[in-house]
């Protein structure tokens, strides 16, 4: 018989508590919803399908050819630069249609959008068609520039 009262109480207890808390939270979340994240979703959206429909692939600034005299460029180095878009695709970079690899000979360098390929001390060996090769997701462009290395006549 002991066991009884508390058991009736606790319902009594809880209910006049569960009354006065149940409007509270939930007119808070009403009102958090209209200011808060209803007025705070719609800006967030747009860009979101803005940015998906509005990031081509491509080169912002192309490459440009570079003509060096053997005289001056024995030595020295040529870079050839692109400008892309978006930073996050990926480039690469080709000579006379094969893959050129980052060595002694070759550097890459990525700097977001911009991206170059720094040829040291040019010899007339390096001559010819350079491409830039741009890859996003199964998108892929290319630039394509030369070196020209002009003999002293």
């Amino acid at each position: 018989s002991e066991a009884k009262p508390p058991k009736e109480e606790t319902p009594k207890g809880l209910s006049p508590v569960k009354a006065k808390k149940t409007p509270s939270p939930a007119d808070a979340e009403r009102r958090k919803l209209r200011p808060g994240s209803g007025g705070e979703k719609p800006p967030e959206e747009p860009p979101f399908t803005y940015q998906l429909k509005a990031v081509p692939l491509k080169f912002v600034k192309e490459m440009k050819d570079i003509v060096l005299t053997e005289a001056e460029s024995v030595g020295s180095s040529a870079i050839f630069e692109v400008l892309i878009s978006p930073s996050t695709a990926i480039t690469s970079w080709m000579k006379d249609g094969s893959n050129i690899r980052e060595s002694p000979k070759h550097k890459f360098i990525a700097d977001g959008k911009d991206r170059k390929l720094h040829i040291i001390d040019v010899q007339l060996s390096d001559a010819g068609e350079y491409t830039c090769v741009l890859r996003l997701g199964n998108k892929e462009k290319t630039s394509t520039a030369k070196l020209i290395v002009e003999g002293i006549p």
